[in-house]
């Protein structure tokens, strides 16, 4: 049995991406490009319609398809694997501790800070809901974990806006990709949220895309949390070649991908 943490540009997107390409092209042939059915003004508006549809749908088809390839575990570039390897390199756990990860999906981040700390436990939670809940589930977590033969984890049902845990309850925390995709929330509140589960001297690592549209003046936040008594406050950019270069980030729709690393 081998693990299977999916893919965060699922096949089926590209699929159904292609499929409307097809069916764009199609309308455009039938009721633009030739005068089968229609005539005059609506087959030049047809044409015009469903022809630039089609442009638009084969371009995002191209492009996804492109991402779904990087992306892949079993591919060649494995981008998620570095990612994820790179971030768990940052938790760290003492013997007995207790980890959580914040948003696993398919408990990639969470069984890989497992295996990084072997004699501690990593806690994945998830809502597993919207776009990708055919994708990721609970289920996927723990056969994947059974798949890697890590058994000190486990996984729950949380939300990342009200985590259910008592402050300073965790050992470390961590995260990768999650708040970015939480819309009509703060997302220096959403940190400071996960940040309050976390033991004093416990270390953190939140990889997402944290630019100033999304996540407002972070280096104002790294200061604020200093000043609050925090240990070690530091935001890595990871489009340096950490964990891509600013090109590939970008056409990635990366650009921005930064780690939030340090100690409570």
């Amino acid at each position: 049995m081998k693990p299977d943490y999916k893919n965060w540009v699922p096949k089926s997107m590209v699929c159904g991406l292609a499929g409307g390409t097809i069916v764009a092209f199609a309308a455009f042939m039938l009721l633009g490009a030739t005068g089968t059915i229609l005539h005059g003004t609506p087959r030049q508006v047809c044409g015009i319609v469903f022809g630039i549809g089609t442009l638009v749908l084969l371009f995002f088809t191209v492009w996804m398809g492109a991402l779904h390839k990087t992306f892949d575990y079993n591919g060649k570039r494995k981008l998620s694997k570095t990612i994820i390897d790179g971030t768990a390199k940052y938790v760290t756990l003492p013997d007995g501790g207790t980890g959580l990860d914040v948003g696993c999906g398919s408990g990639a981040l969470t069984i890989a800070a497992a295996k990084q700390n072997p004699k501690a436990t990593m806690v994945g939670c998830d809502i597993w809901s919207g776009a990708y809940k055919a994708v990721f589930t609970k289920n996927r977590c723990e056969d994947n974990a059974k798949a890697e033969g890590v058994t000190n984890v486990r996984f729950e049902e949380v939300n990342a806006i009200h985590l259910p845990y008592k402050d300073e309850s965790f050992d470390a925390v961590t995260s990768n990709y999650v708040y970015h995709n939480i819309s009509g929330h703060d997302k220096q509140k959403l940190l400071l949220e996960t940040l309050r589960v976390l033991k004093k001297g416990g270390t953190f690592a939140i990889h997402d895309l944290m630019s100033p549209a999304r996540y407002g003046d972070m280096e104002a936040f790294v200061k604020k949390l200093k000043a609050e008594g925090y240990e070690e406050v530091r935001l890595i950019d990871t489009t340096d070649g950490t964990f891509m270069g600013k090109k590939e980030a970008a056409w990635l729709g990366l650009a921005g991908s930064t780690l939030l690393v340090g100690k409570k």
